[in-house]
């Protein structure tokens, strides 16, 4: 048998234990915690029992081409998704992790459906009013949070592209804000965008200081 089936098997099985006590299963996960530029993202899904997405995996796994063709799937099989974002503004005032959980909890909380259980991708969990459960590498565990993982990676994407064509120069599109060199090269060039992550380039400015 190929990996992929067995990936699926183990996604969807994961999440048809839960729901043995939990019908409504949400899965949660963010995207955009490391790179210097950019909104943190989340996404919260609710998938049917029955529901089979073929090639779904942890984001991270997966080429942007095919996270791309999932997204239309996952919203078509799902009871209810949602995605959300928590600004570069209360990034800087909460702090990336708390913005995370800020974004998390904006994406539960504006479902269509109330979901009995909340499967968070990692170890800290948004303040939702919903139970919840914290999954160390989840989107590689549950079908849900993979769902959610790859909602809100290709968001966060667009988003990005967005900020590409509104400044081309900085080259968002290629490393989606993250610090690569040629970022970094843009920044020494044109100077710190308003869409940059002041507390993200602390290092940055240190260097230049020298």
């Amino acid at each position: 048998m190929s990996r992929t089936p067995s990936v699926q098997m183990s996604l969807f099985a994961y999440d048809t234990a839960w729901r043995q006590k939990y019908p409504l299963l949400c899965g949660v996960d963010e995207a955009g915690r490391g790179p210097l530029a950019g909104d943190v993202y989340a996404a919260a899904v609710i998938l049917p029992p029955d529901a089979r997405i073929p090639g779904l995996n942890d984001s991270k796994k997966l080429s942007e081409k095919r996270r791309e063709s999932l997204v239309p799937l996952i919203k078509e099989k799902a009871l209810a998704w949602r995605i959300a974002s928590a600004t570069v503004e209360e990034i800087e005032e909460l702090n990336i992790l708390h913005a995370a959980l800020l974004a998390m909890k904006r994406a539960v909380e504006s479902l269509q459906l109330p979901p009995d259980l909340v499967l968070v991708d990692g170890n800290q969990l948004p303040p939702v009013q919903q139970r919840v459960k914290p999954v160390i590498h989840g989107d590689a565990i549950s079908a849900s949070i993979a769902a959610a993982s790859v909602l809100a990676k290709t968001a966060r994407d667009a988003a990005l592209r967005e900020l590409d064509a509104q400044y081309p120069e900085y080259g968002f599109a290629k490393h989606k804000g993250y610090g690569t060199k040629a970022h970094y090269a843009a920044l020494d060039v044109y100077g710190v965008l308003p869409v940059h992550r002041p507390s993200f380039l602390k290092k940055y400015y240190e260097q230049r200081a020298k």
